[in-house]
């Protein structure tokens, strides 16, 4: 016997988004990484805070440390249930990202101390080569 729900009957939270986009690996493609991010949570009624600081973080990441010349940065946003998923992948898999303290009064490398911050976990996941993947999720 086959048993129909009615649309009433999901729970609309556990309802899963997907939104990903190709960008050139530039400062103009990571700055249009947060804006396309912001704008795509916005249409899903999602806040964008802290969201919109992870995108720009791993974007300008993947643009500074991960670029290859002619290939594309790649930005992912998942919903999960109550948990959001900011995937930015680079064509530099033998460039991963580490966690380094600075020196006050340094102009650089408080990127990855911004996202441990910010996001309830992080990582980085490598391939298919040449690539990488840097995560992080926050819950909504």
């Amino acid at each position: 016997m086959n048993q129909q729900i009615s649309t009433s009957q999901i729970d609309l939270s556990t309802r899963i988004r997907n939104f990903t986009v190709l960008l050139s690996p530039t400062p103009r493609g990571a700055r249009l990484a947060r804006l396309l991010g912001v704008e795509q949570l916005r249409s899903w009624g999602l806040p964008s805070d802290p969201a919109d600081l992870i995108v720009a973080e791993l974007a300008a990441n993947a643009v500074t440390h991960g670029r290859v010349a002619g290939r594309s940065v790649r930005l992912t946003l998942h919903v999960v249930g109550r948990t959001l998923r900011i995937e930015v992948t680079d064509t530099r898999g033998d460039a991963l990202p580490r966690v380094q303290r600075r020196a006050p009064g340094a102009e650089s490398g408080r990127g990855l101390v911004l996202l441990d911050a910010l996001a309830d976990r992080w990582g980085v996941v490598q391939g298919p080569r040449p690539c990488k993947t840097v995560w992080a999720e926050v819950a909504l």
